[in-house]
């Protein structure tokens, strides 16, 4: 029987246990430049078999929220080199996640005059705090078939900046309602040419974005997180269990090394699981709405390969250890989950400690 702490085959690179770290915005990122306390940071949770790091723009424009990193200029591939160094060096493997929000933002956050940019101008209900106000969200302009294609080359480029950054591979956000969530939805993807309308083709944007990054890097060195009947950020997918399916057809063939399952639906988990060939990194939906160490249990009955944990890696950075202890656990400060200082961040105690 699979335990957690079996070690894993992630596409050629070893993971030493399952219990894989959630990418979570923690908005530290000032002036979109990674600090020396975000080194600290994911340092301290290299314990995880997998460290996925919170979103990262690939471009300017797929900036969403206050502080959050890029991937796109120099002075951020340095930054990112002293985070992987200071994961490899506590024996940690690190991906980085790819997330451009579209829609999801305001121009406010942006430099100059760029302006949020969706598969359709359709504008997301909600607001976005720009580090000063909360503001609604704008429409988006509608990308130009040009556009789209500038976009998919602008994740290649901060999936090739990603490597020279020291990271061990890249997920790309396809969930929560981000751009490529967007394409994939038909609330938010209105478009009648080939990017849009059917299936087939709303599934071009976000394959041709995964073949992109794996001819730049390597299939092997990337992972695709989906959300499949997720409704956040005002997404509404009425064909979901026909979409995820072809979708994960498309993708099988490439070799890729994880799909991410953010859960919404245990059915459909359970049919992306049959069809996908490779590891399978499970976000679990349960009654609580956090990843517990009871959900552990869906490895070992195949459901999933790793199980990602997000709230209690934030609190716990030795969380593996306190699974093996059967606790005790440190309690998450939601107050201090985005934004601040050291406080909430680096300063969680360690079982040692």
């Amino acid at each position: 029987m699979t335990t957690p702490f079996d070690a894993l085959d992630l596409a050629g690179t070893r993971l030493a246990n399952r219990i894989v770290m959630s990418p979570m915005t923690r908005s530290r990122a000032y002036d979109t430049v990674p600090t020396p306390a975000m080194a600290e940071y994911y340092a301290q949770r290299a314990s995880a078999g997998l460290i996925i790091t919170e979103g990262i723009q690939p471009s300017a424009v797929g900036q969403g929220y206050v502080h959050t990193p890029g991937l796109h200029t120099s002075e951020q591939v340095e930054g990112w080199k002293k985070v992987t160094d200071a994961v490899h060096g506590a024996g940690g493997v690190i991906f980085a996640q790819l997330m451009h929000t579209g829609r999801i933002g305001h121009p406010d956050l942006l430099p100059g005059d760029l302006h949020p940019v969706a598969p359709s101008a359709v504008r997301a209900a909600g607001s976005t705090f720009t580090g000063t106000a909360l503001l609604e969200n704008v429409t988006p302009v509608e990308l130009s078939p040009e556009g789209i294609e500038e976009t998919i080359a602008d994740y290649a480029r901060a999936a090739v900046n990603a490597i020279a950054a020291g990271f061990d591979g890249v997920e790309l956000h396809g969930a929560n309602g981000y751009l490529i969530h967007q394409f994939l939805a038909p609330n938010s993807n209105r478009r009648t040419d080939e990017w849009g309308g059917s299936v087939e083709n709303r599934l071009r944007f976000p394959v041709a974005v995964v073949r992109a990054v794996a001819e730049a890097i390597g299939a092997g060195r990337v992972g695709l997180r989906v959300s499949p009947g997720n409704r956040y950020n005002d997404i509404q997918e009425t064909d979901h269990h026909d979409v995820y399916p072809a979708l994960v057809d498309a993708l099988d063939p490439l070799g890729l090394a994880y799909l991410h399952v953010s859960e919404w639906d245990r059915e459909l988990t359970l049919e992306l699981r049959k069809r996908f060939s490779s590891t399978l990194i499970l976000n679990p939906r349960n009654h609580e709405g956090v990843t517990e160490p009871s959900d552990l249990d869906l490895i070992a009955d195949g459901t999933a390969d790793a199980i990602a944990f997000g709230v209690m890696f934030l609190a716990n950075p030795d969380l593996p250890a306190r699974i093996a202890a059967n606790g005790p656990f440190n309690t998450p400060d939601p107050t201090t989950f985005f934004g601040g200082d050291e406080r909430g961040y680096t300063d969680y105690p360690a079982l040692a400690a």
